[in-house]
């Protein structure tokens, strides 16, 4: 090489050297600029890590949560986005599942509450549709039962005369500290629930459903990025994105739309009642968010995939909402 090019190289790497200087000089003045609480964009503030150390037994009470959850939105305002629909959600006693039947009233749906046994969260999911000015039935029962599934949708059209929109969100989550933990008893509960309870609830509303109809599953930033205590659960979340997809291609020539959302850490009796009480204190913290979302951040999403006003191209796509990605 000649003198010239070297001569080059020499200045671009004093030019880089200079440009260090500065950002280091700016780092000594500043320190530590990043502000360490956690992200607040709202319409509102938000509760944030630390909370109260705290444990449920399964399938968790909403009303036993510290702080409570929020799901009303009292900000959004209904337009009609679903006037005149009937929708079923399983889960939907507490955390994204009462959020959403709460938007689904606003938006103008009557709305069936599927539950297991938390009769009392049941009961103010009920008094919320209502408050909206919609009709709500509770149902009790077991999603991973075909009976049920069957029950449920023969309800939701003698009580509203149609069907229109089907949430598939009641979940199974257990934790295990080892893969030996992973009983086959476990597994098969998390698969019954989960994957089972999907096909139950699609095989029995699907023949109901009438174009514009919209199936609005519940995934998980675990199916698509894993998690290594929740082996099973992650399991079902990859398989729930798997099977949207491709019912929402077989449905498409009827014109039903079939997607997903798959939220991150959202503040619901789901992970109190897996995780022990140090790790729900600090739960949702190492999003970027730096906090765990509310149900009712979550559910807007649920009436944007719902509603054909809204999304009426849109189908066997995943919608994550999982707080910012904290990889490096």
């Amino acid at each position: 090489m000649d003198d010239k090019t070297h001569a080059r190289a020499d200045a671009v790497a004093d030019h880089e050297r200079a440009i260090q200087r500065d950002i280091d000089a700016r780092d000594r003045a500043s320190g530590d600029a990043t502000p360490s609480g956690a992200v607040q964009a709202g319409a509102r503030p938000y509760p944030e890590p630390p909370f109260p150390r705290q444990h449920q037994t399964k399938p968790g009470d909403e009303a036993a949560l510290d702080p409570a959850p929020l799901y009303d939105a009292p900000f959004w305002k209904g337009s009609g986005k679903l006037d005149g629909f009937a929708a079923l959600i399983t889960g939907a006693d507490s955390g994204i599942g009462r959020a959403v039947a709460v938007l689904f009233a606003r938006e103008g749906s009557d709305v069936v509450i599927c539950h297991l046994d938390e009769d009392a969260d049941a009961e103010i999911t009920k008094a919320a549709v209502e408050a909206e000015g919609r009709r709500a039935l509770v149902l009790k029962g077991d999603v991973s039962d075909p009976a049920f599934a069957e029950a449920a949708v023969k309800a939701t059209l003698d009580a509203f005369g149609r069907l229109d929109v089907l949430v598939p969100n009641a979940a199974f989550q257990e934790h295990v500290p080892a893969f030996e933990d992973l009983t086959y008893d476990h597994f098969d509960r998390t698969l019954k629930t989960n994957l089972y309870g999907y096909f139950n609830m699609t095989k029995a509303a699907v023949p109901h459903m009438r174009n514009g109809g919209a199936v609005v599953m519940t995934g998980s930033v675990t199916g698509l990025q894993g998690n290594k205590d929740l082996l099973d659960y992650s399991l079902t979340k990859g398989g729930i994105h798997a099977y949207a997809r491709s019912l929402g291609t077989h449905l498409a020539p009827r014109g039903i739309r079939v997607n997903v959302v798959a939220p991150g850490p959202v503040w619901t009796p789901l992970n109190p009642a897996d995780k022990d009480a140090e790790a729900v204190s600090e739960f949702g913290s190492q999003t970027v968010m730096k906090r765990p979302a509310q149900p009712e951040e979550i559910a807007p999403a649920y009436v944007f995939l719902a509603s054909p006003q809204m999304s009426s191209y849109i189908t066997g796509e995943i919608l994550p909402i999982i707080g910012g990605y904290s990889g490096g």
